[in-house]
């Protein structure tokens, strides 16, 4: 009986997806519907700060993260998902999957089954570091003019600013841009730069991209960044003064660079 019970509290919280899914479609880009995403996140992680699950450093990382990937944002869709909808079989699907988990549940679950031991745990983060060991040599064992060392670099990088790293990551970064410069990499090693505080050279890596994509608009925004972050006020103002004026008013990045101009002293 308490099976069926949370069958039907699980139909009645999905009512609400059902309804969206039945009422007529509402073309929206998904450019708008990634930027709606970026600001809730936004917005959360300032909640997280005001709680204290976040010290400083870390709301700072998370929001440069962000709004990174706000700035590199496509632009609108010239035309909506217009792809046809079947109604009845989404609506079908919002109460037929909960009644399908519970008794997938019911046969194959085990709700006394204990969380992970901290033991466990270790042994996956040592066999994660393990792999990344591996991926670390087998990198060092490629030719790096190769473009598979470059490629290696890049994943390695990658691997090692997750595990919070930086100062591995921005190597790694930094081999590959030696093995060919590119702009969007020079970009991430500056604002990973930034993020560990060597603004100095998250400026000079700017001031090379700038030279290949001088409208480049996140460039712009962390060329301002390294200056606000230096000390330098009144040259970040100045860089994301220029930043907005040219821009155009529908500019999804716009907000992101108001509030840094607001935020300076």
């Amino acid at each position: 009986m308490i099976w069926l019970l949370l069958g039907g509290v699980a139909a009645l919280a999905l009512a609400p997806l059902a309804w969206a899914l039945l009422r007529p479609a509402r073309l929206r880009g998904r450019s708008e519907a990634d930027l709606a995403l970026y600001r809730a996140q936004l917005v959360e992680l300032d909640r997280e700060l005001e709680t204290g699950r976040l010290d400083a450093a870390q709301h700072q990382a998370a929001r440069l993260e962000v709004q990174r990937r706000i700035l590199a944002a496509p632009a609108e869709d010239a035309a909506g998902d217009k792809s046809a909808r079947t109604p009845a079989l989404l609506g079908a699907l919002v109460f037929l999957l909960p009644a399908a988990a519970i008794g997938l549940y019911m046969t194959r679950g085990t709700p006394d089954m204990p969380a992970a031991p901290f033991a466990a745990r270790q042994e996956q983060m040592a066999a994660e570091d393990r792999m990344l060991e591996m991926l670390r040599a087998r990198v060092a064992m490629l030719d790096p003019a190769t473009d598979t060392a470059r490629q290696g670099q890049i994943l390695l990088g990658n691997a090692e600013r997750s595990r919070g790293r930086l100062a591995e990551a921005a190597a790694a970064y930094r081999a590959a841009l030696d093995s060919r410069f590119e702009v969007e990499l020079a970009g991430d090693l500056a604002e990973l730069e930034i993020e560990r505080g060597e603004v100095e050279a998250a400026a000079a890596l700017i001031a090379r991209a700038l030279g290949s994509a001088p409208r480049e608009p996140r460039l712009r925004f962390l060329a301002g960044l390294a200056e606000a972050r230096a000390g330098r006020a009144d040259n970040a103002r100045r860089t994301w003064q220029a930043l907005l004026a040219e821009a155009g008013p529908e500019a999804p990045w716009r907000p992101v660079v108001e509030r840094q101009l607001q935020a300076l002293p």
